[in-house]
């Protein structure tokens, strides 16, 4: 695979759009396989910045693409005016909507959000292949438990597992099983929360004045705090600093 990257604060991030992102993955779905993609935005870049051990999780997938507007943004003002964002939810529902034959696997949030996806997918894409939806328990598995999980997941014969654990568990996870899995892993955050219904998508006109992260704060302040407002002005203060 020949990819064009724009390094923001230590991170490769893709130069690329939905179409080609979609192509990417469809095309080389074989060589992507054991590998892992992050889906990166303004948090997951600080962290790598401020955290040796994450940053080499996101050195080590076999691409990040630009989920967080800012970093498109970025991109462009420093000389790739062809980079666009692409988000974890709308990459989901792009390769759900072709028919390329790839099977689909979901590990992360509750059962019963996996049941709601299930049954929302299921609806709008009659043809999506789902290979198996597991809800993980919400502390360490075992090895025991962990290798269960794998066996799970290979014998399901998943082209794509998408990973819905939230940052910077899903990359850690992704990371530790490199190699290990037969399929691409994608780490999408909240996406199997917003196309079960359980969070709303920000309106387009806040996605493309960057507000997306005020949209989602306002809906739940207490957890996302620290993340949205004490990440994004140390972000600001960093690509200033260069």
């Amino acid at each position: 695979m020949e990819l064009t990257t724009c390094n923001i604060l230590g991170t490769d991030i893709l130069v690329t759009d939905m179409k080609k992102t979609v192509a990417l993955i469809e095309e080389h779905i074989g060589e992507l396989r054991g590998k892992y993609i992050c889906v990166g935005n303004v948090h997951t870049t600080v962290t790598a910045h401020d955290d040796a051990h994450y940053h080499t999780v996101q050195k080590e997938a076999a691409f990040v693409l630009p989920d967080g507007k800012p970093l498109s943004v970025y991109s462009r003002k420093h000389g790739y005016a062809q980079a666009e964002r692409v988000t974890g939810p709308d990459l989901m529902l792009a390769l759900f909507a072709r028919d390329n034959g790839l099977r689909h696997y979901f590990y992360g949030s509750s059962k019963e959000t996996l049941a709601m996806l299930r049954e929302k997918l299921e609806r709008q894409y009659p043809g999506l292949a789902i290979a198996g939806m597991v809800s993980p328990p919400f502390r360490p598995l075992s090895d025991a438990e962990d290798a269960e999980a794998v066996r799970a997941i290979n014998e399901s014969g998943a082209d794509i597992i998408w990973v819905g654990l939230g940052a910077p568990k899903q990359e850690n996870w992704m990371y530790a099983h490199k190699g290990r899995v037969g399929g691409v892993m994608i780490g999408v955050g909240a996406g199997f929360d917003y196309h079960a219904g359980n969070i709303k998508r920000a309106p387009a006109w806040m996605q493309k004045l960057s507000l997306e992260w005020l949209y989602r704060l306002m809906q739940d302040p207490k957890r996302l705090f620290r993340r949205y407002l004490v990440t994004n002005t140390r972000y600001l203060y960093l690509i200033h600093k260069k």
